[in-house]
């Protein structure tokens, strides 16, 4: 690691490393929304 780093910084990395990954099981495990889905979802709000 630098000598010179910024702590929130690097927790906002692995915060968003591990969502990515977990995005990325949902969609292995089929656990998705299409984009049509999306659209009628977004015409109830």
């Amino acid at each position: 690691m630098p000598d010179d780093f910024n702590l929130d910084e690097l927790i906002e990395k692995v915060i968003f490393i591990e969502k990515v990954e977990q995005g990325i099981k949902q969609g292995e495990e089929g656990k998705v929304v299409s984009h049509d889905q999306v659209k009628d979802m977004v015409k109830k709000w």
